[in-house]
This record gives structure tokens, C-alpha cells and sequence, in this order.
């Protein structure tokens, strides 16, 4: 496909969801596990959630007993686990090492068993890293070829694989990303759209419009253009009633997790005030 036919097929494909797209529907609310300060334990963290008003969590992989303990957190809380932050950072699968490349496969494929086993639908990957040693083009290949080998358990599963944008030199512009998600043809691979992420170089609202229904998962974060910092929700340069609106357009995606690090903490009920506030357009 040359870049004109893409260009077409997308513009028709995107016009298509919008105009069959529920004009809105609820989303739920969601925190990244580490993030919660306080509790001894996963079950008081989850019951801090819960208390606060959000409807899930997002947890790091873990071995066996881990999973046993976030399951019956879970279970005793009413906190829905709903997605594994896998990563793809140790053993990345744009590698120039092809060793390391399997066992980034591997380790994929066993974040998609953990998944299963808490209950969540949803894996979380950093697809790729282009740097001095991977270049864009071996970078987007590798990633491809290696997601491909875990698509077949996914599907078994019933876990979406869900790829992120980051700050890893990778799907830089939302038409790549669409075309990437595009090209596995696979309801088991999609996007997960970091807010906050975007800010520094472009505008969320317009990458919302442009990925569409192939966001599965969202981060919810905000930055400061003027001091290239991450600020506190709603304090910074994301235009929020126009990320709003595109959501209405496209449709929200099941879960939108809050996530924050350093001088932006929040505490959760503050938190799940401000993610009400931006749902209902104040």
C-alpha cells in the first residue's frame, strides 16, 4: 500500500466510526496500583480505590502467589483489575540481539498468562525502541514479527494487547500509529493512547480523532509546555473539553487510568473528582 492509498482507506475507515459511533457512553475510572500511596498490602490499596470511587486497577506482572493476592483483592474490594502494565523495556522486541528479541516474546507471552489469571482483559506493551543501535525502519519490523508470535495466545486468552506511545523515539504521528495498529488486522491488537504523552509535540484531541475505535485503553495524565514538566490533572496544557468531544465522537474506551509520578501526585478522591469533571465536560 503506497502512502496515497493509505491516506484514502484510513480517511473512509475513520469516517465510518465516527458516523456510527455513540455520541457518548460511561467510562470507568482507573489507577495504576504504584501509585496509590498508603495500604499495607494489595487488598488496602484496592480498598482505598474503591472508597475514593474508582471502578478499576492496573498492576504490574507478577509470579503466582502475586496473582493469587491481586485476584482476591479484587474479589473482596469489588475493584476490577482490568489491565497488566507489561512494559517491553527489558527485553525490547526491536532487539538487534535476536536472542534478545525471543526472550522479549517469551516474556510477553507470560504477561498475557498473568493477565488472564487476575482477570484482566487488557496487556499493556511498549512496543519498540529506536536508538543509535535500531534503526525506525528494524525497529517497526522486529516489533511487528514479535507481537505476531504472541497473537495466537492473546486470542486464546482473551487478552487484548494493547501498545503504547511513549517517549521511546516510536509512532511518532497518529497516522503511523493507526497504519501500525492496522497492519496485524487483528481485534486482539490495539492501542493504548497516553494523553499526557502527546502534549509536548502535538494535540491529543487530534490523535483521538485519527486512532478512533482502535483505542482500547487510556492514560490520563497532563504536561506543562512552558516547563516541559507532567503537572497535576487539569493543571496543565492538555485542552480537556476538546479531548472530551473527540472521545463523544469516537467513543470512550473502557477504562481511563489516572497516572502520575513525582510533584503531580493527587490523592484518589481528589483524582476521581477531576477524571468526573472531564466525563461530564465541566
Amino acid at each position: 500500500m503506497n502512502r496515497r492509498e493509505f491516506l484514502a482507506t484510513s480517511s473512509i475507515g475513520l469516517a465510518g466510526l465516527a458516523a456510527g459511533a455513540p455520541q457518548d457512553k460511561v467510562t470507568h475510572k482507573a489507577m495504576i496500583l504504584g501509585m496509590v500511596k498508603g495500604g499495607a498490602g494489595p487488598e488496602e490499596k484496592f480498598a482505598i480505590l474503591k472508597a475514593a470511587g474508582f471502578d478499576g486497577v492496573e498492576v504490574p506482572p507478577t509470579d503466582a502467589a502475586g496473582q493469587e493476592k491481586f485476584k482476591a483483592a479484587s474479589e473482596k474490594t469489588g475493584l476490577q483489575i482490568h489491565s497488566v502494565i507489561f512494559g517491553g523495556w527489558g527485553k525490547p522486541l526491536s532487539s538487534p540481539d535476536p536472542k534478545v528479541r525471543e526472550e522479549g516474546v517469551e516474556q510477553l507471552k507470560n504477561g498475557l498468562r498473568c493477565a488472564h489469571a487476575v482477570g484482566a482483559d487488557n496487556l499493556l506493551l511498549v512496543p519498540a525502541i529506536v536508538d543509535g543501535r535500531t534503526r525506525y525502519a528494524e525497529a517497526y519490523e522486529r516489533s511487528q514479527e514479535g507481537i505476531r508470535k504472541a497473537l495466537p495466545l492473546a486470542e486464546e486468552l482473551k487478552v487484548v494487547i494493547s501498545v503504547e506511545e511513549v517517549w521511546n523515539n516510536f509512532l511518532l504521528s497518529p497516522l503511523e500509529f493507526a497504519r501500525y495498529v492496522d497492519e496485524f488486522q487483528s481485534p486482539w491488537l490495539k492501542a493504548y493512547f497516553d494523553i499526557g504523552n502527546i502534549v509536548k509535540n502535538g494535540w491529543p484531541e487530534d490523535w483521538i480523532r485519527t486512532l478512533g475505535k482502535r483505542i482500547n485503553r487510556v492514560h490520563l495524565k497532563d504536561y506543562k509546555k512552558k516547563t516541559g514538566q507532567f503537572v497535576k490533572l487539569t493543571e496543565g496544557d492538555v485542552n480537556w473539553k476538546e479531548v472530551r468531544k473527540a472521545f463523544v465522537e469516537v467513543g470512550w474506551p473502557k477504562f481511563m487510568t489516572v497516572e502520575f509520578n513525582g510533584d503531580d501526585f493527587l490523592e484518589p478522591d481528589e483524582l476521581a473528582k477531576r477524571i468526573d469533571r472531564i466525563i461530564a465536560g465541566e
